[in-house]
């Protein structure tokens, strides 16, 4: 379960193209309509949807109304991400503020996230087989 804090506030963006490239491949190896890539050297966790990437502090947690969850500190809201002069061209987005923080994350998250997504994309490629369980008997 992931919190939404309220928005500080949008400004209008771009990401690179083979960045978002890397974001919908990886969307579409997963079984769920969300993709999970950990951002290790930033403690961040990004969710991938077709609507928007969130970042999640990976170390916050909070507790609402009984239920538990992590703090979304950042998104990249990928709405308007259809809108290309070609394939090649940065693809726009708004970036989505939801902590004081937050635009330091961003200008991290466009080097660290690209270095995660290719170590997922890498182990990917390499693990094609399926998981075999087999039941412990002592």
């Amino acid at each position: 379960m992931f919190f939404r804090p309220e928005e500080i506030r949008r400004e209008v963006s771009s990401i690179r193209a083979d960045l978002y490239r890397l974001c919908r491949k990886t969307l579409t190896r997963s079984i769920t309509e969300s993709a999970f890539v950990p951002v290790r050297n930033m403690q961040l966790l990004a969710v991938i949807t077709h609507a928007e990437i969130v970042f999640v502090d990976n170390l916050d947690y909070a507790v609402h109304e009984g239920k538990g969850g992590r703090i979304i500190m950042l998104a990249w809201d990928l709405s308007h991400s259809g809108q290309r002069d070609s394939i090649d061209a940065p693809v726009p987005l708004e970036i989505v503020h939801l902590h004081n923080s937050s635009a330091d994350l961003h200008a991290r998250l466009m080097s660290e996230f690209l270095s995660a997504l290719q170590t997922l994309d890498k182990y990917e490629s390499v693990n094609h087989g399926i998981a075999e369980i087999i039941p412990l008997r002592c």
